[in-house]
């Protein structure tokens, strides 16, 4: 009574239970986690760490959970040799991002090989308690290949297919291209190679 409102907010009767750990200790076990552990291990584990840190596995798993953390799983990737990657990076992401006024942003891919394929019979429509049918095997009409391109600020698609996958059949594409976007328009194209 004598402690008022501010006395409701801790009991004395009990002991006051562990006090936080501080921010520069937490700090350090994430500095910690992103470094290669000192012992013979390809990953920092709980008790690797909890050992190193001083404090108990469940604190260290507590704080790697609050900040994103599993130093057990790997994720695979490669990084290009290019020197000037990072400027390239720069360019082709603010392309994407933030296209130029006055211009069209196309991004341009083909897919070749792409098979036409035909069932040898035609199949029964659906009817009512039966399921529509198709043949188990295929007639091949050949090969095709698919040339898009895809304004990214509007997603319209340029597509075009064509027989064969030369250089001659990529040119023409190119010249459709710049066919169908608007005249006085600058054409900037991102190719996957």
């Amino acid at each position: 009574m004598h402690a008022g409102v501010a006395g409701l907010l801790r009991d004395r009767s009990r002991p006051p239970g562990k006090a936080p750990i501080p921010a520069a200790r937490v700090a350090e076990i994430i500095r910690l986690t992103q470094e290669p552990p000192p012992h013979e291990a390809t990953h920092w584990t709980l008790r690797a760490m909890a050992q190193t840190s001083g404090v108990a596995a469940s604190t260290v798993q507590t704080i790697w959970k609050a900040h994103g953390l599993s130093p057990h799983r790997w994720r695979r990737f490669k990084l290009s040799n290019d020197p000037a990657f990072a400027d390239k990076l720069t360019e082709i992401v603010g392309l994407y991002v933030d296209p130029p006024a006055h211009a069209v942003v196309l991004s341009v891919d083909e897919k070749s090989q792409i098979q036409a394929l035909d069932r040898t019979q035609p199949g029964l429509p659906m009817k009512k308690g039966h399921a529509g049918t198709m043949t188990h095997d295929d007639k091949r009409h050949g090969t095709t290949t698919l040339f898009a391109a895809l304004n990214v600020l509007d997603g319209s698609v340029i597509a075009q297919n064509m027989q064969r996958h030369r250089h001659q059949e990529f040119i023409r594409f190119l010249n459709r291209i710049e066919h169908e976007v608007p005249a006085g328009k600058v054409i900037h194209v991102i190719l996957d190679n």
